[in-house]
């Protein structure tokens, strides 16, 4: 089979010929159909991810499959049968500190997958694991509805996929986010509004979509310092604002006396644990089409390319990686 490997870090990656891994009795065979190329790979690949990882690594956490052979003490799952799996098992990390989704096999215990809807597609199926997060945000803001207007601090993957999620139960959102491409994909997710920060007038615009109140939620999804330095000034009295861009490095001036002064309630997200089985109950339920977060398919033996495309950020949001493209 062919497998992407990360053989040490900041060395380049290659596509090479390997065996197909063997199963235990209490293990999956999985044949890999779409895989999506993150930013923590580069992470992965750069040695700073942030748990320990030893080299040569497959990668890759976000993905959707199907189950080939079973292991004779598996129950539940059966070969033909579409699945996606979670990324974090205890403390380990699937495609970080063990071998992932990069491949076209790969094997996965049966209490890390889910069953995939017929109504979901191998796409949508390689985009639960960032939706995931993207929907536990809108359950840490205390969930949203048609009464609240939201803002969405940064247009990657994530954020996009914030205003999906939104959007999809109600709320009216806006989205910020500096490069053209992403606000397009933003409003096409349905964001009202989308807004370059650079432009100045982000005052004003916050003013006038919101009858000057302010957002009664504001997300923010980019973890750059700007974004996370305004994103108390953005919330309405009473808001409520939830963390999910990750900056570890800044220390961005916020000025947290604003969390008293307007009772605000602010949440953090990391990961999403526990709520995968709703997200894909939500994402089959509601139709959400997330096609607009896909700009760029390439076939496994192509994967280099792939993530080079990823981190053209000016022309892609979500690449991904397929067996069969």
């Amino acid at each position: 089979m062919r497998a992407l490997v990360f053989q040490r870090p900041h060395e380049a990656v290659v596509v090479e010929d390997r065996e197909a891994p063997a199963i235990g009795p209490d293990e999956v065979l999985v044949r890999l159909e779409r895989l999506g190329v993150c930013h923590s790979d580069f992470e992965l690949l750069e040695g700073r991810y942030i748990i320990p990882v030893t080299y040569p690594i497959v990668p890759g956490h976000e993905w959707a499959g199907e189950v080939v052979e079973t292991g004779p003490d598996v129950r539940g799952l059966a070969p033909g049968d579409r699945v996606v799996g979670e990324s974090v098992i205890g403390e380990d990390h699937f495609g970080f500190s063990i071998s992932g989704a990069g491949a076209e096999y790969f094997k996965a215990r049966p209490e890390w997958l889910h069953k995939l809807p017929a109504g979901l597609t191998w796409e949508q199926g390689a985009l639960v694991e960032p939706f995931s997060v993207a929907y536990q945000a809108t359950k840490s803001a205390g969930g949203v509805d048609a009464s609240d207007r939201v803002v969405v601090l940064g247009g990657g993957p994530i954020g996009l996929l914030c205003v999906a999620a939104c959007a999809a139960q109600g709320a009216t959102v806006d989205l910020v986010e500096p490069q053209p491409a992403r606000r397009a994909a933003g409003e096409r997710l349905g964001a009202r509004r989308a807004i370059d920060p650079r432009g100045g007038g982000l005052a004003e615009w916050v003013a006038e979509g919101t009858a000057g109140r302010g957002f009664e939620v504001v997300i923010e999804a980019s973890g750059a310092a700007p974004a996370l330095a305004s994103a108390y000034a953005l919330a309405a009295q009473g808001g409520r604002v939830v963390h999910v861009g990750i900056n570890v490095t800044d220390s961005p001036a916020v000025e947290l006396g604003l969390i008293q002064r307007k009772g605000l309630r602010v949440a953090g997200v990391i990961g999403a644990p526990g709520i995968w089985p709703e997200t894909i109950r939500f994402l089959a339920a509601s139709g959400l089409d997330l096609a607009p977060v896909v700009t760029e398919v390439l076939p496994l033996e192509r994967a280099l390319e792939a993530l080079d495309a990823a981190r053209d950020t000016a022309n892609h949001v979500k690449v991904q990686i397929a067996t069969a493209a």
